[in-house]
């Protein structure tokens, strides 16, 4: 093992791009919402900048990468860092092992913000700091080692692909947010009052910051800065450019007009589908996965109403479902061509990709409940009625988002 200058400039870039992801969804989430609570919700992103940084470098980092234990979690070799030095690790054997350690850390950063798009609008601050903080330990942690770090899931044991996230980050988050939707019940107002986005721009500011940064995301989980990663590099742009066609389409077909928050919801459905699949297939097959998430996602956004829970800003459509999608369409089209480390696409390996999306899906949903329930008891979780109407703006930070 032996350090490469360029790979490490490559992955300490990247890191920089998925750290700007989560500024990035602040944009997405902030403008989807009412403007009482514009900087409530751009707060819930924020602060898991600060909060999951340090907690992954005491220990979050250790239970993902640190040496297996019975397939299940990493061991404690790792905790504060110790250990974690200018050597390379296993996992990306030509950088540091702080240049991974801080790669993977942005990942673990914007994984729990996802979540809070689910119950936008109602949760108290303190529950919601103390909600991401088990979460990234006790959920984040252990599925990215089962993936990633040794775990049974990945290619030490069930051989499943999941190339930056599709399971990890979006089907994971996605999972969680229908618990969270559930548990937490709808806002008040919800099916009569207008709940409509406050500010457009916002949005579309969001989802750009996030497209640019997802190029992190998915090409510097290269780990290097070769062919492989200009294959996810491309990837990510034609998955992500195909699903915005995709939704506006289907959109235009439905209501007879095309919107920007369509076409900027559209593009980050395709980038959560891609992700998976993004360093295992061709081109061509990423415009495809790229469509299927566009036509797939947009149905699924509009089941909440038939299913009756409030998922404020449609993570459980966009995330969990284009998560899902990416992580079998991954068995579907994967090449040994782009990536000789990866699998072949057969029957066989979109088996091993259900069982990836199955156990994930479920760990994800009944950890989040027993979280949410003990969250729930120690500190509150959803704001009163008062505070609602008023928004959380004012009632959790003190603060407005606009004075005219």
């Amino acid at each position: 093992m032996h350090v490469s200058s360029g790979d490490t400039a490559w992955l300490l870039v990247s890191a920089a791009l998925v750290m700007f992801m989560t500024p990035g969804l602040a944009f997405f989430y902030g403008g989807l919402v009412r403007s009482k609570n514009v900087v409530g919700t751009i707060m819930q992103s924020f602060i898991a900048l600060g909060l999951v940084t340090v907690l992954w470098a005491l220990v979050g980092y250790s239970l993902a990468f640190g040496p297996d234990k019975a397939g299940l979690i990493g061991g404690l070799d790792f905790l504060g860092l110790g250990g974690v030095g200018a050597a390379p690790s296993a996992y990306a054997p030509t950088v540091p092992a702080t240049s991974y350690m801080v790669f993977q850390m942005m990942f673990a950063v914007i994984t729990p913000a996802l979540i809070a798009g689910a119950f936008a609008e109602r949760m108290r601050f303190s529950g919601y700091l103390m909600f991401v903080g088990l979460w990234s330990i006790l959920v984040y942690a252990p599925v990215a080692h089962w993936v990633w770090g040794g775990g049974f899931l990945g290619a030490d044991g069930v051989g499943a692909l999941d190339f930056a996230g599709g399971a990890v980050v979006h089907a994971n988050a996605g999972a969680a947010a229908l618990a969270t939707a559930i548990y937490l019940g709808r806002r008040r107002g919800h099916g009569t009052d207008d709940m409509s986005p406050h500010n457009v721009p916002f949005v579309v500011l969001g989802a750009g910051i996030l497209w640019f940064g997802w190029f992190g995301f998915n090409a510097g989980s290269a780990l290097t800065s070769g062919a492989l990663a200009s294959s996810a590099f491309v990837n990510t742009q034609l998955g992500a450019a195909a699903a915005l066609l995709g939704w506006i389409v289907l959109e235009r077909m439905r209501t007879g007009k095309v919107t920007t928050i369509g076409a900027a919801t559209g593009a980050v459905a395709g980038l959560a589908t891609i992700t998976p699949a993004a360093g295992y297939v061709q081109p061509m097959a990423a415009i495809a996965i790229g469509l299927a998430a566009g036509i797939v996602c947009y149905l699924a956004v509009g089941l909440k109403g038939r299913f009756g829970y409030d998922d404020s800003l449609d993570v459980v459509g966009v995330h969990m479902v284009g998560g899902i999608l990416g992580v079998m369409l991954t068995g579907v089209f994967a090449s040994l061509a782009i990536n000789a480390a990866g699998a072949a696409a057969s029957l066989a390996q979109v088996g091993r990709q259900g069982v990836l999306a199955g156990v994930t899906v479920v760990f994800s949903f009944v950890m989040t409940m027993a979280i949410l329930k003990f969250t729930d008891l120690a500190v509150g979780l959803r704001v009163s009625e008062e505070h609602e109407d008023v928004g959380l703006d004012a009632s959790q930070h003190g603060e407005v988002g606009y004075r005219f």
